[in-house]
């Protein structure tokens, strides 16, 4: 960094990093901020914000015409988002979409997209107008509900959040990408959501498990069953993070001659039918699909996906529950209720904060609503004053503005009015001077004094005001009740068939395949058992690592080197065109931590797993299986400790190998065995930490390869026996320098 004595006073010198600490913190609390979160109010990112204050302010309400999307999307970017025309109409054309939204918040005329994953026509030939739930949300507006804030020019001003009359976030939903964190909230039903609410003003400390019984999971758009248990969806709404397994909705349709075949009719949200499809009918081509004949789109308006099996012995539910697993007809939605607290905090709320924090926005917008009715009606009773007093001097008022110059001063001195009061009996027209003009304002005026009581005595009032808007959210459910078509619920809820694996793996043609991983990581089979012969070919840079021969029934697992075990079906892998696809595509396994060994999962056999601080015990491998693609913990590790040793435990004795080149042999009875947890301590280590270990016979001697590849077996090996968590001693001579049983 320069000399700050030698730079122009206009330049301020500084660190680098500071600098660029500080550049980024804005920018990430600017995306954060105004781009990717909701706000827990009204629901809406700054975007979808902004478009429907624009298409109010050019009166597009539901029961007016429609305006080109590009004279909004104008509007928008014109007045109010600087940013490009295509992020805002892709903003518009999503709020739009009947199978995005559950709730459109936009009436679109034209072509919108589809469920297939076709394109929206431009901006220029499509139409649009709000909806009533987009109208529910800008209700009351202009009447000091919410803070307005200047544009980004300064010349308009816009809205900081929407009144929101309608629970938005849930029921609508959110997903977002910020710097550092990120948000996903599924569609709920709008009707169970009022019930949550109306729930919550009863009862503030509502149990979590209440809730759910009110609002009973998320309910999409597109339909389909949700099979998540109920423990786990309340634990995902109790913390605000979690996942709901969903399915695709299907039947069985007889046919002539006793064949059958399944048609879907609804599918996963947010899964395009076209890819989909196409999905399956790679997975068809390459033979991954046992159970499945055919399949054909026969979709119109509604969704009809054809599935044809390749014999009618097959039962329907296993062939659903192959493609289940194969394919995007089951799918797992993300929960993270990540939103704006006040509309710059943000914060992982559980279902309750979500809904609270709703009711508060409403008692905010109602206390305020009604401060400035009181305002009106006090200007008004003012005014009204002012007439009475005309009428009761009507007279003397007509001949102070015949015969004086300035009538108003002269007005206000006989009469002690205050100045709006003689404005606006001077801007009286001739036609109210009737008799029955003055009885409507005494009518008037007691009405309104009526009024001013009640809303004084709300403004004062908890308990009233936590009724009136308990009455407006019961008014909400009537518009959106389950009777309604736009109501009721879409999603229903479901078991999910867990079969026997035996009944799977009997859906899987059986060959013989050979799974070839690289040492970069990509991972691939080819046809047959297949010779390591050097002839395969990796992309470059790369090399073989393992080879293994196995069946397209199995599965085979993967230990990695922070102690989890990841488990894939053999069925799964990519072909042996090309070079794969990496691993981790596949498992969550991070790009920190690398795969110990690779091997094809036996039933009923035991492993032991060991780290480099020597610590190890038996695990059965059945235990080690894993059901996601987070794996299963099974050896704790930490800091610089690694697992690095995972073998068959078939044998009577443990040799075990130290970086410091000490071997140790002792009884494989004296390692005990568990299902998860650090071990204990298979040997001491002076200095670096363990190599390698194996599990063997006795009688049978300690087989090794040596440095030539060549197998070498000792018998005579008592100078090495020992008991557990000794040092050992030095192996014997001609053992292989790499400090390996194998060649791994």
């Amino acid at each position: 960094m320069a000399d700050d004595t030698t730079l122009p006073d206009s330049i301020r010198g500084a660190p680098l990093k500071d600098a660029l600490g500080e550049r980024y913190l804005a920018y990430a609390l600017s995306t954060i901020i105004s781009r990717s979160l909701p706000d827990v109010r009204d629901g809406l990112k700054p975007v979808q914000r902004r478009l429907l204050y624009a298409m109010r302010e050019l009166k597009l309400d539901p029961n007016g015409g429609y305006k080109k999307c590009a004279r909004v999307v104008g509007d928008v970017i014109g007045k109010y988002h600087p940013h490009g025309e295509l992020s805002v109409y892709e903003a518009m054309v999503r709020l739009a979409q009947e199978f995005s939204q559950r709730y459109p918040l936009v009436d679109g005329q034209g072509n919108f997209g589809n469920v297939d994953g076709d394109s929206p026509a431009a901006m220029r030939y499509t139409e649009a107008r709000l909806t009533q739930v987009a109208e529910l949300l800008l209700r009351d507006i202009d009447k000091d509900t919410v803070d307005f804030r200047p544009n980004y020019d300064g010349e308009d001003n816009e809205p900081v959040v929407l009144p929101a009359a309608f629970p938005n976030l849930l029921a609508n939903g959110a997903a977002g990408i910020a710097v550092g964190m990120a948000t996903s909230i599924p569609p709920h039903n709008a009707a169970e959501l009022c019930d949550g609410l109306l729930h919550l003003i009863k009862t503030p400390n509502a149990r979590i498990e209440t809730l759910v019984d009110i609002v009973k999971g998320p309910d999409f758009p597109t339909g389909g069953i949700l099979v998540e248990p109920r423990e786990a969806i309340v634990e995902a709404y109790a913390t605000g993070r979690g996942s709901f397994r969903l399915r695709a909705r299907w039947e069985k349709e007889e046919l002539a001659r006793g064949t059958w075949q399944v048609v879907v009719t609804e599918i996963p949200f947010q899964v395009q039918k076209g890819k989909l499809i196409e999905r399956i009918a790679d997975l068809l081509s390459e033979k991954k699909l046992a159970l499945l004949g055919d399949v054909r789109d026969e979709s119109a308006e509604d969704v009809r996906l054809v599935l044809e099996p390749k014999s009618r012995n097959v039962e329907p539910e296993h062939l659903m529950e192959q493609m289940f697993r194969a394919t995007d007809l089951e799918v797992r939605i993300p929960l993270n209720m990540n939103v704006l607290e006040g509309g710059k905090v943000p914060r992982v709320m559980n279902l309750r904060a979500v809904l609270k924090a709703f009711l508060d926005h409403r008692r905010e917008v109602l206390i305020r609503r009604s401060n400035y009715r009181l305002a009106e009606i006090d200007r008004r009773l003012e005014v009204l004053g002012g007439y009475l007093i005309a009428y009761l001097n009507l007279d003397e008022v007509i001949r102070i503005i015949r015969t004086e110059d300035e009538p108003k001063p002269v007005l206000i001195k006989s009469f002690d009015l205050t100045d709006n009061q003689a404005e606006a009996i001077l801007n009286m027209r001739l036609r109210s001077l009737r008799k029955l003009e003055e009885m409507e304002i005494r009518k008037e005026h007691k009405e309104l004094t009526a009024e001013k009581k009640g809303l004084k005595g709300l403004v004062g009032s908890e308990d009233q005001q936590w009724k009136a808007i308990a009455d407006e959210i019961a008014e909400t459910k009537k518009l959106f009740g389950p009777k309604t078509a736009l109501g009721r619920r879409r999603t229903s809820f479901g078991e999910a068939a867990e079969l026997p694996e035996e009944a799977l793996e009997a859906a899987v043609e059986r060959e013989p395949v050979t799974v070839v991983m690289s040492e970069k990581g990509w991972i691939r089979t080819l046809k047959g058992h297949q010779p390591d012969d050097g002839k395969a070919t990796y992309k470059e840079g790369d090399k073989g690592r393992f080879w293994l021969h196995c069946e397209t029934t199995d599965r085979i697992m993967l230990f990695g080197t922070d102690g989890r075990f990841y488990t894939l079906p053999v069925d799964k892998l990519p072909g042996g065109r090309g070079h794969g696809e990496p691993v981790r595509l596949m498992i969550d396994l991070g790009n920190d931590r690398e795969v110990v060994t690779l091997f094809a999962h036996k039933p009923g056999r035991k492993l032991l797993v060991a780290a480099s601080d020597g610590r190890g015990f038996v695990v059965p491998e059945d235990e080690a299986v894993a059901s996601t693609r987070g794996g299963k913990q099974v050896l704790n590790v930490s800091g610089d400790v690694e697992a690095c040793v995972c073998v068959p435990a078939e044998g009577d004795h443990v040799a075990s190998l130290g970086e410091n080149r000490k071997l140790l042999i002792f009884k494989l009875a004296e390692v005990p065995e568990m299902g998860r947890g650090r071990g204990v301590i298979l040997q001491k280590f002076k200095d670096g930490g363990l190599a390698d270990a194996k599990v063997f016979v006795l009688k049978e001697g300690l087989t090794w390869i040596t440095s030539d590849g060549r197998e070498r077996t000792e018998t005579d090996i008592r100078d090495w026996i020992g008991e557990r968590a000794q040092a050992g001693r030095l192996p014997p001579k001609g053992f292989n320098k790499s400090n390996r049983f194998g060649s791994r």
